[in-house]
């Protein structure tokens, strides 16, 4: 059943699959294995930014296609169901309305800019997508009565999400049940069923076809794959999910902005999450993730401490000092990319062969 579930893509090594586990059953029990609001946030982003980081990873490791548009999609979900919220109201129906407008839009630009542009060369088609998510970005500011410009729009959920529902009058294992815990459940389960998803979609036949194009792109067409229409299929399928993790994303935040969803830092952070993993492999998606949110979020708190722990040596505080946090992250991920060229998953399936 579990070789079912997974598509018959096993981890192949006994490490690996032990991370991927444990990962799973602490996203699983998060609110009860790590009680607190900052936790349950750290919990919700890597869940979203899973889906977010897996459906580039589809693209660049798999298709071989450099896309620089991947925060254009996810943008659109966030801006489409916000905007709905704003005016609606927060009722089902607005994050309905506005899911399906924003996929169905995305499927279009997915559409136009694969037909039109797969055809060219690789850094060609990379800069065609950085052009149009550019485009799109500077929309979003301009439209200041539509979605607020750099501000941004705030809006209300429906209450079965709001913290403020109880779920259940008495406490869970210690824990509240209420609104923000049912949303982070919601989160999690949809995330949980579409990363299924994308493992059965990249161990399909139609998987193995976009592995043979990234190989060799002649060779592929010569065997009468039509290489356009299969890249433009998997440039679609993955604008559907990034767009979803957007619609994730602007129910959790009960905000939509430029900087939480259109950002050019957001695309830089799930290519390094994809590397870090290991690209070509969705548990390296997972694994880029979990390093990449934990590092930003706690590694300052981190440094504080070693700052505090070494006040008494010389330079050492002012190296480990909160605020170079991001210096300390680019030694990481150099160091990783150093001794994990092919990705943590590339590494731990090396060793176990």
């Amino acid at each position: 059943m579990i070789n079912t579930l997974l598509s018959g893509d096993r981890f192949n090594s006994r490490l690996l699959g032990a991370i991927i586990i444990s990962i799973l059953i602490c996203l699983a029990f998060a609110p009860f294995l790590f009680p607190g609001t900052r936790s349950l946030e750290v919990a919700a982003r890597i869940c979203i930014f899973i889906l977010l980081a897996g459906s580039f990873d589809m693209l660049l490791g798999y298709a071989g296609i450099v896309s620089f548009a991947h925060t254009m999609f996810f943008g659109i979900g966030a801006y489409g169901v916000g905007i709905a919220l704003n005016n609606m109201g927060g009722e089902w129906a607005a994050i309905f309305i506005g899911s399906i407008l924003a996929i169905l839009l995305s499927v279009v630009l997915a559409l136009l800019i694969g037909m039109l542009s797969l055809r060219v060369k690789a850094i060609f088609f990379a800069m065609i997508t950085l052009a149009v998510a550019s485009f799109v970005m500077i929309l979003a500011s301009q439209l200041h009565g539509i979605t607020g410009g750099e501000d941004g729009i705030t809006y209300k959920i429906p209450r079965l999400f709001s913290p403020a529902f109880k779920l259940f009058d008495d406490k869970i294992l210690g824990v509240r049940f209420n609104g923000k815990v049912v949303a982070y459940y919601v989160v999690f389960f949809l995330s949980l069923i579409l990363f299924l998803t994308m493992l059965r979609i990249v161990n399909s036949p139609f998987g193995r076809v976009l592995q043979a194009i990234r190989e060799n792109e002649f060779r592929a067409e010569a065997l009468g794959y039509q290489v356009v229409i299969y890249r433009t299929v998997a440039f679609c399928l993955s604008a559907i999910i990034a767009t979803i993790a957007g619609i994730e994303m602007g129910v959790w935040l009960k905000y939509t902005g430029p900087d939480t969803s259109f950002s050019f830092t957001i695309m830089v952070d799930i290519l390094l999450m994809v590397v870090i993993g290991g690209m070509g492999s969705m548990y390296g998606a997972v694994i880029g993730v979990v390093a990449m949110i934990m590092a930003q979020y706690y590694l300052k708190d981190l440094m504080a401490i070693g700052a505090e722990a070494t006040a008494n040596i010389p330079i050492l505080p002012e190296l480990l000092h909160p605020d170079r946090w991001l210096l300390w992250l680019g030694l990481l991920f150099i160091l990783s990319v150093y001794y994990f060229p092919k990705g943590v998953v590339g590494k731990l399936r090396g060793v176990s062969s």
